[in-house]
């Protein structure tokens, strides 16, 4: 506590944080498998097929979300399955930067780094974490408050309740469902450090979490009104097996209705009664329209896609009714015009039986995205990098800060939550993240708003499905490597470039105008001469690799970091930027930070110190300073593993940042140690970090001027330096020396 409130106290004395009464609370709902077309407001009219409008699920309270706030249209999750795309929301970095998480390495630990809680604590927020986080380590199928390296409360939450293991998360009845955790010996849901699932009778996951969310707002409101909050409310629904509640939703909502905490054993909420996995909402039994719709679609499994349609639509509309539940409390407690409320889904939407199998009472038909078109008039589900496993709902409600009955298609991703957050909460935001704030586009300025990085990567086997409104050439089309990039034509476009099945880094991209050709049917590659050098270069100074080493002292957790790329080793090819001037271009204000920021987020960027510095090695930093140096560094010859070591002084409060192009390359933030020396093999005091000077990877790096900012935050006590150098790497067997970047190498 004493160092949060040194940093606050600095931040403060540099006018850089707005009053805490000024701030808003936060509320982030994330849900898990839902599909863009799964918002009734998305349900296309009619179909690439030819077929008549799909059925539309209920969900009045999401549609007034829209209307009364921003629909972000092209919103984009960070990778089409759980795990990474949670890694990425909540450590603010696209997948390219991920170094635990990628692929299905569940329950890997997320980095020991700044996260979207981390950051709003600093800012002065009480933070929560309700629901699933599958996350924390605990190789997939246990984790405890000791035994798992990234427990909530270890990544910035002051409060935790619910599902620490993934497969646990599973299980909408945590106490009558078959156990997936065998740490525990039950399906663990934790309040804090205690173990409460024998409490849990006929406990429905979407119920019991958001009970307990609408009882610690409550409770924070009442003890702490004038301290902002920021609560992660993650729901389970309607991922995995088709479980539906065991009673009607109650009536009214907010304080006094709709659901209830009794925190009672056996009676925890007002809706544990009745029979489990029981409840289909009646708008859905016996419904003559679906069944005419599904005989003509889907014939003589008509009766199958019928049941599982059921259950998932009770379940999206059961969400919904929380929504609302939700937004009345907000209503009741005074609070909705100061409370910003964002509404998002992990990944697209899945075909899956779920982690447990039925039986006669509780069947768990596989989930079919065709019946309502979950996917939306797009191609593509969970697991692939095609829109419909990509592109989320993504609702905004604000009505103090918004503009209202607003829909965007600017394209943004889950790292932009740490960006906007930040801008929020009246803090710049880390240089880490790699995000933007949608503000701007929030408030209705597009004109203002800055374009960002929307960016995947993923490894998955199998193919596609065989939808019949899917184009022909996604039907069954082979996924293995994916990745995926939006960048902006020069006519104001943005496209999206995606390859698939990545054999070598020499594959081509396909192009696609999404916002004309929402199926990704036409590739229009041909139309631009020379893009395919162009994306080929932009994702290697987009993203890295890393070296991946497993550190067991880290905590029990799963090491499954099968991060390969075919073009991790590929040379990062040089910038092109014309005749250069010797130097790096320096700007400076007087101000310290308790991370290193993006300087252009900083208030004071404006009125910044500017000067041409010839080599930043020799300047003396003055205290309680922060200082960006930005241009080109020059390597002077090819090599697949250049490396970086920074040493900075020994004053408290020192940190630092680099960044090649657009990708890390060395991280001294974090815990950084002053004094010691870091480098790129990875970030400082990630599970995956090594000893300085012994980085096996290295940058893999062409000859030329590369682009490069470094960032430096000077401690407050005294003035300081520091020191870059570099090496090749082994050269015909032999290790090159490591020498101090010279001054010449710089150019701006």
């Amino acid at each position: 506590m004493k160092l949060r409130a040194f940093a606050l106290c600095l931040l403060l004395a540099a006018g850089q944080l707005t009053g805490a009464a000024e701030k808003p609370n936060i509320l982030l709902v994330l849900v898990d498998d839902m599909g863009w077309g799964d918002l009734n407001i998305n349900v296309p009219a009619t179909c690439a097929d030819g077929t008549v409008r799909p059925p539309a699920i209920n969900t009045p309270s999401l549609a007034k979300m829209a209307q009364r706030g921003v629909q972000l249209r092209r919103h984009y999750t960070a990778a089409p399955v759980c795990a990474p795309a949670r890694a990425s929301l909540f450590g603010g970095t696209h997948q390219g930067h991920s170094e635990v998480i990628r692929n299905n390495s569940f329950d890997a630990a997320l980095e020991n780094s700044h996260t979207l809680a981390s950051v709003l604590r600093e800012a002065g927020y009480t933070t929560a974490l309700i629901g699933k986080w599958g996350i924390g380590g605990g190789m997939e199928s246990g984790g405890t408050p000791t035994t798992a390296a990234a427990w909530p409360t270890l990544r910035g939450f002051d409060y935790f309740f619910g599902y620490n293991n993934h497969l646990a998360g599973h299980r909408h009845y945590a106490k009558e469902e078959s156990n997936a955790d065998p740490e525990t010996g039950m399906n663990a849901i934790w309040d804090g450090d205690k173990l409460i699932t024998p409490d849990l009778d006929t406990c429905y996951s979407t119920d019991l979490f958001t009970a307990r969310g609408k009882k610690w707002i409550t409770d924070h409101v009442k003890t702490e009104p004038s301290r902002p909050f920021f609560l992660a409310l993650t729901l389970i629904a309607p991922h995995a097996r088709l479980a539906i509640p065991s009673a009607p939703y109650p009536a009214g909502g907010g304080l006094n209705g709709g659901l209830q905490w009794l925190g009672k054993p056996g009676k925890m909420i007002n809706t544990a009664y009745g029979k489990w996995d029981s409840y289909i909402h009646p708008e859905y039994r016996n419904n003559a329209g679906w069944k005419k719709y599904a005989t003509a679609r889907f014939g003589g499994g008509a009766q199958r896609a019928i049941q599982s349609a059921q259950r998932h639509a009770t379940m999206i509309t059961r969400i919904d009714e929380a929504m609302g539940d939700l937004l009345q409390l907000l209503q009741d407690l005074k609070i909705a015009d100061n409370t910003f409320v964002v509404f998002t889904s992990d990944n697209g939407p899945h075909d899956e039986p779920g982690a447990v199998w039925g039986s006669h009472e509780h069947p768990a038909p596989t989930q079919n995205p065709a019946f309502f078109r979950s996917y939306g008039p797009m191609d593509g589900i969970k697991r692939d990098l095609w829109e419909g496993g990509l592109r989320v709902p993504c609702l905004v409600y604000a009505p103090g800060i918004i503009k209202k009955n607003h829909n965007s298609n600017f394209p943004s991703q889950f790292h932009d939550w740490m960006a906007t957050f930040a801008d929020l909460a009246g803090v710049p935001k880390p240089m880490r993240c790699d995000g933007v704030s949608l503000l701007p586009t929030l408030k209705g300025n597009d004109a203002a708003q800055k374009d960002g990085v929307v960016y995947s990567e993923y490894n998955f086997g199998g193919g596609m499905a065989q939808y019949q409104d899917y184009a022909p050439n996604k039907k069954g089309r082979a996924r293995g490597e994916q990745q995926a990039i939006v960048f902006r034509a020069e006519d104001g476009r943005y496209l999206k470039a995606i390859r698939t099945n990545i054999k070598s880094a020499n594959d081509d991209f396909e192009v696609y105008d999404v916002a004309a050709d929402s199926h990704e049917s036409t590739n229009i590659a041909d139309q631009f001469p020379g893009i395919q050098e162009k994306l080929k270069a932009a994702v290697l100074h987009t993203r890295r690799a890393y070296d991946y080493a497993r550190d067991p002292a880290a905590g029990r957790r799963n090491n499954g970091c099968g991060g390969f790329r075919h073009y991790d080793m590929t040379l990062v090819p040089a910038s092109t930027p014309g005749e250069t001037k010797p130097g790096l271009e320096m700007r400076r204000v007087s101000a310290t930070c308790p991370w290193v920021p993006e300087f252009d987020t900083l208030p004071a960027a404006a009125q910044a110190t500017t000067a041409t510095v010839a080599d930043p090695a020799a300047e003396q930093l003055p205290a309680g300073s922060i200082t960006e140096y930005k241009g080109y560094i020059n390597v002077p010859a090819d090599g697949n593993h250049w490396h970086f070591y920074l040493t900075l002084s020994d004053v408290p409060g020192t940190k630092a940042y680099i960044k090649l192009h657009n990708f890390q390359l060395v991280d001294a933030d974090f815990n950084y140690t002053p004094g010691s020396t870091v480098n790129e093999s990875s970030a400082i005091n990630t599970d995956e970090a090594i000893a300085a000077k012994t980085g096996k990877k290295g940058i893999p790096l062409k000859a030329g001027k590369h682009a490069i900012t470094i960032t430096v935050v000077q401690g407050p006590t005294a003035p300081g330096t520091f020191k870059l150098e570099w090496n090749r790497g082994p050269v015909d067997g032999h290790q090159t020396p490591l020498q101090p970047v010279p001054a010449d190498a710089y150019s701006h």
